[in-house]
């Protein structure tokens, strides 16, 4: 487990109501704009958008560090990698 001080969001993000794709878009823009490193708290809704998000940010190269149930919605821990691999 990482100390929490590492788990520290630098942004938050909340797009519930927002559909897939256009969620992962915003995230993906978003995460562009942070700092290599950053670490951006995602909100989304349960279904469908928890479901493809991560797996979608995944494959582009983040890291899904923490998927927290806060019962009607998800928060997301994603974090902008330092390098590219």
């Amino acid at each position: 487990m990482m100390p929490s001080s590492l788990l520290t969001p630098d942004a938050q993000l909340d797009l519930r109501g927002t559909p897939c794709p256009i969620n992962f878009v915003r995230t993906k823009l978003r995460l562009e704009k942070m700092p290599l490193g950053g670490l951006l708290e995602v909100w989304l809704d349960p279904g469908e958008p928890i479901e493809q998000v991560p797996d979608s940010l995944t494959m582009a190269g983040y890291v899904v560090e923490q998927i927290t149930d806060c019962s009607n919605y998800f928060s997301l821990l994603v974090r902008r990698p330092v390098a590219v691999q």
